[in-house]
């Protein structure tokens, strides 16, 4: 229920320029965003797990 409200706030448009808040297009997310990517920390770590997003590697030192 949380998930439906959150996703019905993202798409409604606010009633002033300020109150915008990103939002992650996957999860609802609206913390830890990152805007090159448009997502969440948490899908993009997913999505990187899975080599879904090219270009982006695990790093290791």
């Amino acid at each position: 229920m949380a998930r439906k409200c959150s996703f019905a706030k993202m798409n409604k448009t606010p009633k002033f320029k300020v109150r915008h808040r990103n939002r992650c297009p996957l999860c609802g997310r609206s913390r830890a965003y990152y805007r090159k990517f448009n997502m969440c920390r948490i899908c993009l770590r997913q999505l990187a797990l899975r080599g879904e997003l090219p270009g982006v590697i695990k790093a290791s030192w």
